[in-house]
Parts: structure tokens; C-alpha cells; sequence
């Protein structure tokens, strides 16, 4: 599938048996932590046989929390690019092509963002006074590496970021940087503030068949949760897509069903209203 086919099944899943998340506005609330209710709610869905595994666009090292909080046997960061088993050994792990990397750094720059490159483990920028930094930070537990410029790094990254407060600017490069980047670089926003460039021919779309092929379940049992622009592939390739409260209208409209926002354990209402009662088959 393409990754920007992001058109859904035209009838939604009566039965599910794999449950893939997002992670950052979806399975943790604004304090960017997991909430007693969604552990309960994870665990009350493996008891019924069904794994839960979440893809974000965080690096794979700034996931470490969360696969800790719900025992995670499997994950992917950088939308994909990059899926971890649970003791953080490497299952798959793709980079963005060196040229593609290099022009896209160039033009994100040019038009005024602040540019973050996750490579080698690390997060490097150049840029101290970016104004997302010290969410960042708390958002992925780890501090970022300064650098007077990114080097032999970008033959390596696993995701560069367009930061910037400039929301139209991001949403107008993000449109004109897929094309220029053709099969270098998947470009997607992963929120409002944040353009991604991640490994070619993965999203999490990509992600979502990884997770099911690993667990033996054809894509039409896959339920997936999400908010964001980034989460329309896997909307796309699962059997049943649920938008979180707090999603964007637009990524609303793409869903089967609606649950609660972040911050009122939309993940947990949505495993217990709408996966739980399809598990087995019994929806």
C-alpha cells in the first residue's frame, strides 16, 4: 500500500485480535504519561488474547517509559521506520537516504524551522534556542547532543524534524517536500509543530502489517488508535481505525469510531467500548 493511500475499508471489523497505538495526543495523556486506567484497560485486552502494541514518531529510546509501563513486546518508533521487541533488540530499523536527508534539512531550514536529527541513539541539533526543545525532552526522557552541524549523521537518521511555530509554513513544506524527496524520505507532520522525514516505504501503515505478520493476524483483525496526520496509513490498512477525541476533524473523518480525548483515557474507554467486545470474534 502506499503510504498516502489513506482511504478506509468500506465496513469496519467485527472481530479484532491485534490492537496497534499511537502514542503521543493517544495512549498518553498531556502530562505525556500512561494512566492507570490504560493499564488496566491493556491488560484486560491480553487477558482476552489480544496483544497491544503501539508506533510513534518518537525515537525508539525515547519509548523506554512506556514499554516499561505496559510490557510491550513489540514496538516501532520513527513511524515505523524502526520496530523494537521489548528488550529493545532490533527487529527491523531503516534510515532516510543521505540525499534525501540533506535536501530536505536544507529547504525545512531555508523556510525558518529549527532542524532536530535523531541518529546513532542520539538527538542532535544545532539550534539551542528552539522553543519545543524542553518539551521535547520530557516527552522523549533524554537530552539532546549539540552539534555545530549534523555531519556524517544524516547517512544515518532514523527521523529529521522540521520544528517551527509557523503551522501553515510546516503544512505548506510538508506538500512540497514529498515530491522533491520522492522515495528518499516519507514526509508527514506528527503534530501541528513538528514536520517528520522518516525512512522511505515505512509509516504506520508499514508498521501496522510488521505488527500483524509478527503475530499471525490478517489486517482486517487489526484495530488501531489515533490523532494525527501520521495515523491516516495505518487508518488505511487495518480492519477497524478509532480517532481519538482530541484528533483533527480531518483524521476524525477518516475513523470507523470516535473515542474520548487523551486526557480522559480515551484509550481505555476505546479498548473497553470498542475492541474488547470484538475480541473473538464477538462483535
Amino acid at each position: 500500500m502506499n503510504p498516502s493511500d489513506t482511504h478506509r475499508p468500506s465496513t469496519p471489523s467485527g472481530r479484532i485480535s491485534l490492537m496497534v497505538s499511537d502514542v503521543d495526543g493517544t495512549l498518553v495523556d498531556k502530562q505525556k504519561t500512561v494512566t492507570p486506567g490504560t493499564i488496566a484497560a491493556v491488560r484486560r485486552l491480553r487477558e482476552a488474547g489480544v496483544p497491544f502494541v503501539a508506533v510513534s514518531a518518537r525515537p525508539p529510546r525515547g519509548m523506554k517509559i512506556l514499554v516499561e509501563a505496559l510490557g510491550l513486546d513489540l514496538f516501532g518508533g520513527f513511524n515505523g521506520g524502526s520496530i523494537l521487541r521489548g528488550d529493545f533488540s532490533i527487529v527491523e530499523q531503516h534510515f532516510v537516504a543521505r540525499d534525501a536527508a540533506a535536501t530536505g534539512i536544507a529547504v525545512m531550514a531555508e523556510r525558518g524551522a529549527s532542524i532536530w536529527v535523531f541518529a546513532d541513539n542520539e538527538w542532535f541539533l544545532t539550534d539551542t534556542q528552539n522553543q519545543y526543545i524542553a518539551g521535547e525532552i520530557r516527552t522523549v526522557a533524554f537530552q539532546p547532543t549539540v552539534v555545530s552541524d549534523f555531519g556524517d549523521h544524516i547517512a544515518r537518521a532514523g527521523k529529521i524534524v522540521g520544528s517551527s511555530s509557523d503551522f501553515a509554513m510546516l503544512e505548506a513544506c510538508e506538500a512540497d517536500l514529498q515530491p522533491m524527496l520522492g522515495s528518499g524520505a516519507t514526509v508527514k507532520r506528527s503534530q501541528a509543530k513538528y514536520l517528520d522525514l522518516t525512512p522511505p516505504g515505512t509509516d504506520k501503515g508499514h508498521a501496522v502489517r510488521e505488527f500483524a505478520r509478527h503475530f499471525g493476524v490478517p489486517l482486517d483483525e487489526v484495530a488501531v488508535i489515533g490523532d494525527m496526520h501520521n495515523d491516516l496509513p495505518m487508518f488505511a490498512t487495518a480492519g477497524l481505525a478509532i480517532a481519538m477525541g482530541n484528533a483533527a476533524p480531518e483524521v476524525k473523518a477518516q475513523a470507523d469510531l470516535v473515542t474520548t480525548p487523551n486526557d480522559e483515557d480515551g484509550v481505555a474507554n476505546a479498548i473497553e467500548r470498542f475492541v474488547l467486545p470484538r475480541a473473538g470474534g464477538k462483535g
